[in-house]
């Protein structure tokens, strides 16, 4: 009877931690898988707001140029406005000159022809006398003949002066008219390089005010990929947290098992014999409340002292049989610019691996090699092993390997 018992106490034991581990696990499991969903959707969300952001920075780009196209523009109409000024008032001057040269003319071929109508009016009125004045007074023919020639050539002189200082004028009205006009065409320049300036100002403007818009909207959507940032960090860490949790369940019910399997029989054995004399006492049979209650408190106290359980003679921590894979600090596997790791060190061959859920300087031995979490980039349970060459990181592949915690 008691060896039946105790059997059945053994088996029940047994039972009740297979069934309760497989339970945790799964329920774990299923955190992890409903973290891992939120955590899709936020990156989704993020993905989304990024490309937002990037099409909202093209935009301003755009108008980033436009404006400077503008800008450009506005300073050549600003020359432009300066160089016609200046021929505006070289013009202004030249008309102020022509002015006063026309004013000479015209009071030189007034001057002209006051006098030479006063030696016709002269002459008319008194060309018998003068004639014959030059008759009498003259020594010879040939002096009155010069005499005569000299006033018929004074005569023509007059007239030529007359001419010129009529065609003098003239010329000084055209060209005063033809300044006249190009000054026109420059005040009509003017105006329009002063219209152009205004609607590019206008331009410019509203271009301001749609990059402003944009910055506003790029700021928003800066503020909402921070958000979505921390929130996906926050899920990574407690889905790490999660997997850190399922990783130790499967250490604990491995190392029980292993300590289930070597423990020794407390079961009489079956060739002991009992004095025939003797009456063997009936044992009383155990309670199934009382089985159910040692069942509970075992599961908990294998949740509460799973840290315990695993840890081995050397103070090691069993963590699990977590997946290795390489990488280098090269682009091509994501490593940092700056040559350093995650936590600010330099990686080191041999020592530097990489782990979240873990805080940095944790000592873990695979293979019988131990490792320094230094850097980031894959979740618990997944260790990345630095090499200096992405020859030897490629060539390291990937395995499965138990993995402790170093103390």
């Amino acid at each position: 009877m008691r060896k039946k018992t105790s059997t059945g106490l053994i088996l029940g034991f047994l039972s009740a931690s297979l069934i309760i581990t497989p339970c945790y696990a799964a329920t774990t499991q299923s955190k992890i898988s409903a973290e891992q969903g939120k955590q899709k959707e936020n990156e989704k969300q993020l993905n989304d707001a990024q490309g937002r952001i990037k099409s909202l920075e093209s935009k301003k780009n755009d108008l980033e140029g436009y404006l400077t196209e503008l800008n450009n523009q506005l300073s050549e109409l600003g020359e432009n406005l300066q160089d016609i000024q200046s021929q505006s008032d070289a013009k202004q001057e030249e008309l102020a000159e022509l002015e006063t040269q026309l004013g000479e003319a015209q009071k030189k071929e007034e001057e002209q022809y006051s006098k030479m109508k006063l030696r016709i009016q002269y002459m008319y009125e008194n060309s018998n006398s003068s004639y014959m004045t030059l008759f009498l007074e003259a020594k010879d023919l040939s002096e009155f003949l010069s005499q005569a020639e000299n006033m018929s050539q004074m005569t023509k002189y007059d007239r030529k002066m007359l001419e010129e200082y009529k065609k003098t004028t003239e010329e000084i009205k055209e060209k005063e008219e033809s300044i006249k006009k190009e000054q026109e065409k420059l005040n009509k320049l003017h105006q329009e390089s002063l219209d152009k300036q205004d609607e590019i100002s206008t331009v410019m403007k509203s271009t301001r005010a749609q990059m402003e818009e944009y910055e506003t909207q790029i700021s928003n959507e800066q503020n909402t990929t921070k958000t979505l940032l921390n929130k996906i960090n926050a899920q990574s860490d407690k889905i790490n947290s999660l997997i850190k949790q399922e990783k130790d369940e499967e250490a604990a019910q491995s190392q029980n098992s292993s300590s289930q399997s070597q423990k020794p029989s407390n079961t009489t054995p079956e060739n002991t014999t009992k004095p025939d004399n003797k009456t063997e006492p009936e044992e009383s049979k155990p309670q199934e409340p009382e089985l159910e209650e040692d069942s509970d408190n075992n599961s908990q106290n294998s949740q509460e002292n799973q840290e315990n359980d695993n840890q081995n003679s050397s103070g090691e921590k069993y963590l699990g049989k977590f997946k290795i894979t390489a990488y280098c600090n090269g682009s091509c596997c994501g490593g940092h610019s700056s040559g350093l790791t995650a936590s600010g060190t330099t990686p080191v061959q041999g020592r530097t691996v990489a782990m979240g859920g873990v805080p940095f300087g944790t000592k873990l031995r695979i293979n019988g090699t131990v490792y320094t979490v230094e850097d980031r980039g894959v979740p618990y349970g997944h260790v990345d092993v630095y090499f200096e060459k992405h020859e030897d990181a490629h060539a390291f592949g990937k395995m499965y390997a138990d993995v402790y915690q170093v103390n």
